[in-house]
C-alpha cells in the first residue's frame, strides 16, 4: 500500500449555510419577510430592553465626600451615662451608642432630641446650639467644641 491509495473513512462535513439561496428554495428555509428573515439584522438582546425600561437618573451618582457625623440625642446619653460621667466618642463607642468604623475617624455631633438631668462634661464632640442650652442648663460643660477623635 502506498500514501497515494490511503482513503478517508468518514467524509468531511460542511455546515450548510443558510440564507443564500441555492438548493433550499425561494426563503432558503427562513419563513416570510419581517426581521427574522432577513440577513443580518437579528433581534435586540433582551438586557438592552432591560436597561432602556430603566429610568434615568440625573446629577452625580456618587455619595457625598464629606463624612457625616454620628448623631446621638440628649435622651441616649441621659440613660446611658451617671451623673458626673465624661462623654468623648471613645466612651460612646464603649457604650455602643456609636459604631467604630475601623481605618476611619468619624466625628460625634450631640443633637437636643430627648431631655436631660445629668451633669454630664462633654470632650471631643461637636454640639448643637439647642443641646449645649440643656447641656450648661443641667450644669454639665462642654470642653474642645471642635470636631471628634476615636
Amino acid at each position: 500500500m502506498q500514501i497515494n491509495n490511503v482513503q478517508r473513512v468518514h467524509k468531511n462535513k460542511t455546515k450548510k449555510r443558510i440564507g443564500r439561496g441555492g438548493l433550499r428554495g425561494k426563503t432558503s428555509g427562513r419563513g416570510h419577510k419581517g426581521q427574522k428573515a432577513h440577513g443580518g439584522h437579528g433581534i435586540r438582546p433582551e438586557m438592552r430592553d432591560t436597561i432602556k425600561k430603566l429610568p434615568k437618573k440625573r446629577g452625580y451618582r456618587f455619595r457625598s465626600i464629606q463624612t457625616k457625623p454620628y448623631v446621638v440625642n440628649l435622651g441616649a446619653l441621659d440613660t446611658a451615662f451617671e451623673a458626673g460621667d465624661n462623654v468623648s466618642p471613645k466612651t460612646l463607642s464603649l457604650k455602643k451608642l456609636i459604631r467604630n468604623k475601623k481605618s476611619k475617624r468619624i466625628p460625634v455631633k450631640i443633637l437636643a432630641t430627648g431631655k436631660i438631668t445629668k451633669k454630664l462634661s462633654i470632650t471631643g464632640c461637636s454640639v448643637s446650639d439647642k443641646a449645649r442650652e440643656h447641656i450648661e442648663k443641667a450644669g454639665g460643660m462642654i470642653e474642645n467644641k471642635g470636631t471628634s477623635q476615636l
